[in-house]
């Protein structure tokens, strides 16, 4: 069974700002971007990289497919798809919980069937189970997260521009309460300055 499979996750806006009106305007419907177009302008700019990075062979020219499948599945929206996406963000690739067993360098692990819905399990080598979860590292140099748009860090004049025009009010931040240390001779709040690792003795 060949499970590797490169994807990428994008939350994208249902709409846009029209610069020129300082306005907010919504996607029509819920149509936004048709795959097979998507899939053409991937191959193009894909081939053109490799073409300008000196790694598209004439051989490799020839054979290469000329339409490319892009599956696109839509995952929900508002905050579900927040937490659908979380998931691979800030947790691991699988918990010590679907962790069914491990024995006699046998790995049973539980997971959800993304046709069925249902959780199934599957047991392999510790060696593949291994290479599974290795499969989730990023190369060196790579980011698990990248924001474009008006959630670009250098675009804060237009999220401010964007919660302005859709009315998003931004909770302030509370301030954490740290603990107190007092001086046991005077009883005043202690500012630390450096902290010190004893030794045992």
């Amino acid at each position: 069974m060949n499970t590797y499979h490169p994807h990428v996750h994008f939350v994208v806006p249902g709409g846009g700002i029209n610069t020129r009106k300082n306005e907010w305007r919504k996607l029509k419907g819920n149509y936004l971007f048709n795959g097979k177009n998507l899939a053409n302008v991937f191959r193009a700019k894909l081939l053109k990289a490799l073409d300008e990075h000196k790694l598209l062979s004439p051989t490799l020219k020839v054979t290469v497919p000329k339409e490319w499948v892009v599956k696109c599945i839509h995952v929900g929206k508002g905050l579900p798809a927040l937490k659908y996406l979380s998931r691979y963000l800030y947790r691991g690739v699988i918990s010590d919980k679907n962790i069914v067993s491990s024995r006699q360098g046998q790995v049973t692990f539980a997971y959800i069937n993304s046709e069925t819905g249902k959780t199934d399990t599957r047991t392999l080598s510790g060696e593949d189970f291994l290479w599974l979860v290795l499969k989730h590292v990023l190369p060196k140099r790579f980011r698990r997260s990248r924001d474009y748009g008006f959630l670009h860090s250098n675009a804060k004049k237009r999220l401010f521009l964007v919660q302005l025009l859709l009315n998003v009010i931004i909770s302030p931040i509370k301030a954490i309460i740290r603990p107190v240390f007092k001086c046991r001779a005077c009883g005043e709040s202690m500012k630390h300055i450096a902290f010190r690792v004893m030794k045992p003795t």
